[in-house]
């Protein structure tokens, strides 16, 4: 299916800034201290180490919160993960409840608020089993659990008597015995091969192989009772398996099926394709499909060619679900279509909203839907009823990003979700919706942001000279003096289907990047979202010349607008999207000092043939590479490689199968055919993102000499 962080948010002491209205700190909250230190620059080390809060999950009655932070640390031996519950009301700080190696993930509460159900891999267990805590009497955790392919995602039925969870499974197998067997059969071969009838066969950086996620259902009786529990393969031995094209919703990690209860507990909702194996040449339709929670044949209930997933039940019994239309578009906004499960029709709720919906969740009165979508730079959170209508903030919003968020409460909504700043990481924070206010309910990383010398991104817009509004942001460096001169580095996201936002991150961290003097350019150029379906569809056909002339275009206004960034000192770089950016100035302009590509096609022709995913970038081109369209001919850098001049660092993931390394190897011969200044950087262990705590110093370390060389400090 298609999808598709300006003030500081010090939660120590923020009782009446604007931002949302009101942020308030909540009474739990650390103190405020009265002496004045010396705010340092940001380093690596203090933006790794910052403590990574996880998305919340409200209690049933909105009474609790339990979420996950993980302890970063450069040995990955030495990081944590676990789990934390704090009173939604803010009257008491977080404590830990969990403590072990062995991070959880996938939490929900009972129907009665005493217990949490999560996933996690503990001390005895060769892969992730559920396992269950009881809040209210306390106590280790009891492991639900044995199976040998592993669990995720679970799910309560209403009455709290029964579990749903997704496990993934051997085809053909009917039970863990049998998934048992067929992992010793295989681990016996004596050959290695991996054999392949139809696309896909990689997925960002692992190969793909014949396993299929399947939907699971634990019956608690037994549990409860210290019996055995035998969980049941709903989708084993049944038609829609055996299909060929077979398959969940593709993630970074593995594919999801997305199930969830019906409220009466009777039926499972889950979301599959069967047309999976026919991705090279068309965009696969995933349906939802309805299964007895006894077993049985599953049904389809959605029909037609479009995508639709993520299925949830309102309060009030209404099925809902994210749409996004099959069109042969390079981009579609996902909206929440109203579904009839008896026949599949769909209603599509609040067709005038120009948003992509990231996520959705109903008031307890199932009146009111509540979601995220992007917009200019900001993640924000919007308000509609459960029957359409105009979708409205549900807060005055200025800066940052709302991210993961859940509702409780038995009358009263209790919305609580993690929102960040570029200068202030996820921390968990209370909507009042009817106040149009949000409380602190974390401050893990309060302190630290506290003493870091950086300040909020500065946004601007001018129109381009094709007419249009485009959008850039600017982070400043530290110790930052408006009547000083500084150089400017153009940043460029990828995607393109993605936008720059006022956020906190790792793999290109704004202020780090900063750090050393620069001025750091955010510009979101045509194919960006958050500005609406039209913007990020007319990137198609046209997927260099326009963006690269936009963010060029985006410098010359900064220069203009702010007379702090020295002209004569500019450089230019980007992953992915951003790096294939990279590679099209290379071919285009000299204006850049010097250029940065990391994971970047040169070739769009050699990047289709070899990519985990091909047909998307065939819809963007206007027809396959054979025909040699306008674009294969007239956007591609490699076509244009007599213009490289450009001093330029190349860097890749070893294991990146989206811009396989075959691209940045072309790039690296046809630099050094020409004698063009360069640099190449293979990091053996990562995939098309910089995930290891070492390497991405490394990285940084690199990139800021390789800037300091041409454009000095």
């Amino acid at each position: 299916m298609k999808r598709h962080s300006i003030v500081l948010l010090l939660l120590t002491a923020l009782a009446s800034m604007p931002l949302a209205s009101q942020i308030t700190k909540t009474p739990a909250s650390s103190p405020v201290t009265t002496e004045t230190k010396a705010k340092q620059p940001i380093t690596h080390e203090t933006m790794w180490l910052m403590k990574r809060v996880g998305a919340p999950v409200v209690s049933p009655d909105g009474k609790w919160v339990v979420f996950s932070v993980t302890e970063p640390s450069y040995d990955d031996k030495e990081q944590s993960t676990d789990l934390w519950l704090v009173p939604s009301d803010g009257s008491k700080k977080p404590r830990r409840i969990t403590a072990t190696k062995g991070g959880e993930s996938g939490m929900a509460w009972s129907p009665d608020g005493t217990k949490i159900v999560f996933a996690a891999k503990r001390e005895g267990d060769e892969v992730s089993q559920l396992y269950l805590l009881n809040i209210a009497e306390g106590g280790e955790a009891q492991r639900l659990t044995t199976l040998s392919t592993g669990t995720s995602s679970p799910e309560w039925r209403a009455d709290g008597k029964a579990l749903l969870f997704q496990s993934t499974v051997y085809p053909g197998a009917q039970d863990d015995e049998a998934n048992k067997k067929n992992a010793t059969e295989r681990k016996a071969r004596k050959y290695k091969a991996r054999v392949y009838e139809s696309f896909p066969i990689r997925q960002w950086d692992h190969w793909l192989d014949d396993m299929q996620t399947h939907v699971f259902v634990l019956t608690l009786d037994d549990a409860s009772a210290g019996k055995p529990a035998q969980p049941k393969d709903l989708l084993a031995n049944t038609n829609l398996v055996k299909q060929a094209g077979f398959a969940g919703v593709p993630g970074n990690s593995g594919y999801d099926v997305q199930p969830t209860w019906s409220p009466d507990g009777k039926t499972i909702i889950f979301t599959a394709t069967t047309e999976r194996n026919t991705t090279a040449f068309a965009e696969a339709s995933y349906h939802l499909w309805s299964i007895p929670a006894s077993g049985g044949e599953p049904k389809q209930i959605t029909k037609g060619k479009d995508g639709y997933g993520n299925a949830k039940f309102s309060p009030n019994g209404r099925l809902y679900s994210s749409f996004n239309p099959n069109n042969d578009k390079v981009y579609n906004l996902t909206r929440i279509a109203l579904i009839n499960p008896d026949n599949g029709d769909h209603t599509i709720i609040a067709p005038g909203f120009d948003r992509s919906v990231e996520d959705f969740a109903f008031s307890p009165d199932g009146s009111t839907i509540y979601l995220t979508a992007e917009d200019a730079g900001l993640v924000r959170l919007y308000s509609m009823t459960s029957t359409g209508g105009n979708v409205k903030p549900a807060l005055e919003q200025t800066v940052g990003c709302f991210n993961g968020f859940s509702i409780g409460g038995e009358k009263a909504t209790m919305l609580v979700a993690q929102y960040e700043t570029a200068i202030s990481p996820n921390e968990l924070v209370r909507v009042d919706v009817s106040g149009k206010r949000m409380n602190t309910l974390t401050d893990f990383n309060a302190e630290a942001a506290k003493a870091i010398d950086w300040q909020p991104l500065r946004h601007f817009t001018f129109t381009s000279k094709g007419g249009k509004t485009i959008h850039s942001m600017i982070a400043l460096p530290p110790a930052f003096d408006e009547k000083k001169q500084y150089p400017l580095l153009v940043l460029m996201h990828g995607g393109p289907q993605i936008m720059y936002r006022d956020s906190y991150g790792l793999r290109w961290n704004y202020h780090l990047i900063a750090q050393p003097g620069y001025i750091v350019l955010l510009t979101n150029y045509t194919g960006s979202t958050g500005f609406g379906e039209k913007f990020a569809q007319e990137i198609q056909g046209d997927p260099f010349v326009t963006p690269s002339s936009e963010i060029n275009q985006a410098a010359d206004e900064a220069i203009k607008r702010f007379s702090f960034i020295d002209a004569s000192r500019q450089a230019a770089g980007g992953a992915s999207y951003g790096g294939h950016l990279a590679n099209w100035m290379q071919a285009t302009t000299t204006r850049y000092k010097c250029l940065v590509s990391h994971a970047g096609l040169i070739n769009v022709e050699s990047q289709w043939g070899t990519s985990d995913a091909i047909y998307h970038r065939e819809v963007n081109a206007g027809g396959p590479v054979w025909e040699q369209g306008k674009v294969w001919r007239e956007q591609n850098p490699i076509r244009l490689a007599k213009n490289f001049k450009t001093p330029i660092l190349l860097t890749v993931g070893e294991n990146d199968f989206r811009v396989p390394i075959n691209q940045t190897l072309e790039n690296w011969s046809v630099l050094q055919r020409l004698q063009v200044p360069s640099k190449l950087i293979v990091f053996p262990d990562a995939s098309h993102w910089i995930l290891k705590g070492e390497d991405s110093r490394y990285f940084y370390q690199e990139l800021q000499a390789w800037l300091k060389k041409y454009l000095g400090s």
